[in-house]
């Protein structure tokens, strides 16, 4: 178990280290001279070479790009991801005054989502109308097909303009939080149902069900006792996929409902050429990314005995 552990930590370290070195690569070396970046397009014609030089001695561009990479590897291994262009705060303080909205978020549309996955795929293997069951099994497709922004525009028409049930923009408790946590989890939810819907459907012809069945078990007696827990272990397995989703759903969802959060945070850095913070939004993301298939890598061998059994005997 101590090597399974330490290999998963490993995997997760890496993934890190990989989101730094790339968003290093794309943000100081691929465009165009980083300094340049800093600067409106407006005031750059006018901005004297001193100032420039002044500036990329400030942030360290004036070094040699090796000498860059570690340097701020090793600033960001301890913990500084620098200091914000526009604000001149510590990215962590621009990032840690969002990331709360974001995580919220996040997790309630993971909810969301996994209810409705679940949801349809009990009913899809419970009924006995085939035409249900193949409208049902086609609904996992439509909510990936359609785009995020699409589904939120048409919530808020629905839901607020017409209805006027929910807000349509802000963040003023929990009423202006089901919108979003809605528009988030539709098209994440689609590939937890496919997964699931199949993963019950192939469990109802496994010997241990037409046992039950023969004893005189009901179909929704053995899809909550005896399919639920077998069927529900794969759709574990891309939880931490879904949740990286999530966060990247985010940045249109908040910036839709004009909500604060780490997606807004990514969209004004990005307009602002905020290189930092734009760098260190990666780079958390990718930790909370490698956190979740973390979690559940080490929570997959307590629910399938399977897997704990051939971890014990490697």
């Amino acid at each position: 178990m101590s090597r399974y552990l330490l290999a998963k930590v490993a995997r997760a370290v890496f993934v890190v280290w990989a989101a730094y070195t790339l968003s290093f690569i794309l943000l100081y070396l691929l465009p165009v001279n980083a300094i340049d970046l800093l600067f409106d397009p407006t005031d750059l014609a006018t901005t004297t070479a001193a100032a420039k030089r002044q500036i990329a001695a400030y942030y360290g561009f004036n070094k040699p790009a090796i000498v860059q990479y570690f340097e701020r590897l090793g600033d960001a291994f301890r913990g500084d991801l620098g200091l914000s262009v526009q604000s001149g705060k510590p990215v962590w303080y621009a990032i840690g005054s969002v990331i709360e909205p974001t995580l919220v978020l996040a997790v309630c549309a993971l909810v969301v989502a996994v209810c409705i996955a679940f949801g349809i795929a009990f009913l899809a293997s419970r009924t006995r109308f085939r035409w249900l069951a193949n409208l049902l099994q086609s609904i996992p497709p439509a909510t990936v097909s359609v785009p995020v922004f699409l589904i939120g525009l048409v919530l808020i028409q629905v839901f607020s303009f017409n209805l006027g049930w929910f807000p349509p923009t802000g963040d003023s408790g929990l009423v202006s939080l089901v919108l979003p946590v809605v528009t988030l989890a539709i098209p994440v939810s689609g590939p937890i149902a496919q997964l699931l819907t199949d993963s019950f459907l192939r469990e109802l012809e496994a010997p241990y069900v037409m046992t039950a069945v023969a004893k005189g078990a009901t179909r929704s007696w053995v899809l909550s006792r005896e399919v639920f827990r077998n069927a529900s272990l794969p759709a574990l397995t891309i939880a931490g996929v879904i949740f990286g989703n999530l966060l990247a759903g985010s940045v249109i969802v908040e910036t839709i409902y004009s909500r604060p959060g780490m997606g807004r945070l990514t969209e004004l850095s990005v307009g602002t050429k905020d290189i930092p913070v734009i760098q260190g939004i990666v780079v958390v993301s990718a930790i909370l990314f490698a956190l979740g298939n973390l979690a559940v890598d080490l929570i997959y061998p307590l629910l399938d005995p399977r897997l704990k059994a051939r971890i014990a005997s490697q």
